[in-house]
């Protein structure tokens, strides 16, 4: 049989197809644009969401038996507010995770409501990124929309809805709504009553494995496939990616370098950290993580080759840079704001250190080493939990750079693992369709089964020494910065 993975993520849909066995049998990518209406605004049409994805399942399977298509799942962008009217309609375009306009509804939520109370009900302090300050925002700025909210879902929760017509939801996307209480897994009443809404506008919870439906008649038909084809509930992108990794189970950890970047840390055992620096999330294997979510990784990589340097040959750029740890050139990886652990929209971006010798490939390494700086930022407030972490899976673009691997392994002193296939959170969407159709009996088992680790990457005792002093430094510049942000 076979499984597709739909990874919804920010600058395309990226659609996987999956035997049974774990082998990948084709993969499918599909963009569709990205809306800025103003600055630190950001906005996508979720129709758009929808025809690619459609498209993309048409090619994706063009050529094998139809028939033998069992199920789908999803791993999407998280934290997106997508809103429908009565009639189903989109009222206005999904408010995106990496979205700064909620500063004020996010300065209320956490001095008003009071960060101990948003963390006694959702495990979490609000960030200007999650759903619930939208939900705010769209309250006081767009009265007349906000009284049409009739069904308030997250980005792949709209594809769900689309294909099954069910109003669905998993435990891992919705822990960053800030609506959930992640600790029981269940809606939160006080959230819900903070926020003006009602659990009617939300959809029915399940978890990340689960069964939400079978494919609409008219959209089995367009697709060719049979109509009972399953589609599980899938998991927020990083939780999802952890999946396709295999970081499923105690202690396993995973930094993806996608357009976000994150270190994702899996317990058995629900956990908060004294300053919420780390967002404490249900996980797609039934369990809990940690993770710290910096809002700009690779993205940092493509801006600087892309917009500045006009070339998109990254390896060409990344080539020249040989002597790591000795940079004296420091880059702030904050183009978007940033989240954890500094929880600033309002950080910016910034380059310092350089001096009439230094060169073009200083600088592209200060981008590369400056998000495996933010990473370890994050790395460190798990550590001050006194959670012991030796080695880490990687996966999303940037993990296909073998220079940044290095770099990782050596900034975070950590064994880097990598694996066969770096697919992320399309090939744990396809992995959750493979458990809700009964194929491994849980989603633990398949991720220890399908992802294979093929090469590690291990730290070198006197470049972690130098990386020490080089972030100790880094470390001294965001708070520095601060004020003139």
């Amino acid at each position: 049989m076979y499984y597709i993975g739909v990874d919804l993520g920010t600058s395309a849909v990226k659609l996987l197809l999956m035997e049974e066995s774990g082998k990948i049998c084709n993969i499918v990518s599909k963009e569709y644009p990205l809306f800025f209406p103003h600055p630190g605004w950001s906005e996508q049409k979720p129709e758009d969401w929808f025809a690619q994805s459609m498209e993309g399942i048409k090619e994706l399977t063009e050529g094998i038996d139809k028939s033998q298509v069992a199920g789908i799942g999803f791993g999407g962008q998280m934290h997106g507010l997508v809103t429908l009217d009565k009639e189903d309609q989109v009222i206005r375009p999904a408010i995106l995770w990496n979205d700064g306009r909620t500063g004020e509804e996010t300065d209320y939520l956490n001095t008003v409501i009071g960060k101990d109370k948003l963390s006694e009900y959702t495990a979490n302090i609000a960030f200007a990124g999650f759903t619930a300050p939208k939900i705010l925002w769209m309250q006081k700025h767009e009265p007349e929309n906000f009284a049409k909210v009739e069904k308030i879902m997250l980005p792949k929760d709209y594809l769900a809805y689309r294909l099954t017509g069910s109003f669905c939801t998993d435990v891992s996307d919705a822990s960053g709504m800030l609506l959930l209480d992640v600790k029981n897994r269940c809606w939160s009443k006080e959230m819900l009553e903070i926020c003006h809404i009602t659990e009617a506008q939300l959809p029915k919870l399940y978890e990340s494995w689960q069964v939400v439906g079978t494919l609409k008649p008219e959209v089995a038909a367009e697709l060719g496939f049979a109509e009972n084809v399953k589609v599980v509930a899938g998991a927020g992108d990083n939780a999802a990616a952890a999946v396709g990794t295999g970081t499923v189970g105690d202690g396993q950890c995973n930094i993806s370098l996608g357009t976000s970047g994150t270190i994702f840390i899996s317990s058995k055992e629900f956990g908060v950290d004294d300053n919420n620096a780390l967002h404490s999330f249900d996980h797609a294997d039934g369990s809990y993580h940690l993770m710290g979510c910096m809002l700009s990784a690779a993205s940092c990589n493509k801006w600087w080759s892309e917009e500045i340097l006009k070339t998109t040959d990254f390896a060409a750029e990344q080539a020249p840079i040989q002597k790591l740890g000795e940079n004296h050139v420091f880059f702030l990886p904050y183009l978007m704001g940033e989240r954890s652990p500094h929880n600033n929209p309002d950080a910016r971006a910034v380059f310092f250190g350089m001096s009439m010798d230094s060169t073009r490939a200083d600088m592209t390494q200060a981008v590369l080493e400056g998000v495996a700086f933010g990473l370890r930022d994050s790395l460190e407030v798990a550590r001050s939990l006194g959670i012991k972490i030796e080695r880490t899976k990687i996966c999303g673009g940037g993990a296909k750079s073998p220079l940044w691997k290095k770099i990782i392994a050596n900034v975070m002193n950590l064994k880097v693992d990598v694996l066969e296939n770096e697919e992320g959170p399309s090939m744990g969407g396809a992995m959750l369709a493979a458990v809700g159709c009964g194929a491994y009996p849980d989603v633990e088992t398949i991720g220890k089964k399908l992802a294979k680790v093929v090469d590690t990457v291990e730290p070198e005792p006197e470049l972690v020494a130098k990386y020490e002093e080089r972030y100790q430094e880094f470390k001294r510049l965001y708070p520095t910065m601060k004020p003139l942000f």
